[in-house]
């Protein structure tokens, strides 16, 4: 089951990207609190064209707008995400995946285990081969982080900026602020989780990417033992 959410997971992931990426080229522009259009002062603008001939950007031409199919895409991928998030949270619960192999314990969060692994992430030490069957303490924070933390935010952010869902539910928005407050830490959001991508897909091709790929695939890595 962790093997099956984690591949359904990515394929979601990179068609939220790429559709996420065309929904922000409509307004590469970012506000606090409830409203936010091009009237108003932004918190921020991205330094990128639009696809939107009234947003200014200090571009001369207007990119296609995609906001239909980008938009369609991005609601289905965020279900079919949620769906397996919940299928993955739910399995691991009851297989006790989290408690064996997630969340850190003690003996991980003490100084010297943290200094060590630190120590030899900061080097681009390859890790033994031992970790192929277990997490070290930087990924079991890390992963945990993301699946406790940054998912169920993107998620929440994602409904707030739904307008059925801030009507139906204005709470969810108001404690983020508004719905332009929403949109902002959304982006963040995804900004995150790109570097984490980043820096997993780098790790995995440190460690040994065939060895790692295979593991993630079949369950088994190079002596041919299936994987708990």
């Amino acid at each position: 089951m962790v093997r099956i959410t984690h591949w359904l997971t990515v394929m979601c992931f990179l068609a939220l990207l790429v559709s996420g990426i065309e929904i922000l080229l409509s307004h590469p522009r970012f506000y606090w609190g409830e409203v936010g259009n091009v009237g108003m002062a932004p918190l921020f603008t991205l330094p990128l064209p639009a696809s939107r001939a009234l947003v200014p950007t200090g571009y001369q031409f207007v990119l296609p707008d995609q906001n239909g199919w980008s938009r369609s895409l991005h609601f289905e991928a965020a279900w079919a995400v949620g769906l397996t998030g919940l299928a993955y949270v739910l399995s691991s619960l009851l297989g006790g995946h989290f408690r064996r192999n997630l969340l850190p314990g003690r003996d991980h969060l003490s100084l010297p285990s943290l200094s060590r692994s630190i120590a030899a992430h900061l080097k681009f030490q390859r890790p033994p081969e031992s970790e192929a069957w277990s997490y070290n303490v930087l990924q079991r924070i890390a992963y945990t982080a993301v699946v406790f933390g940054l998912f169920p935010l993107a998620i929440w952010t994602g409904l707030a900026m739904s307008p059925a869902v801030a009507a139906g539910f204005p709470a969810i928005v108001a404690t983020l602020g508004g719905q332009q407050s929403a949109r902002t830490i959304h982006f963040f959001v995804m900004i995150l989780l790109v570097l984490f991508v980043a820096v997993h897909v780098a790790m995995v091709i440190l460690a040994g990417f065939g060895n790692r790929m295979r593991a993630m695939i079949t369950g088994t890595v190079e002596d041919g033992k299936e994987q708990s």
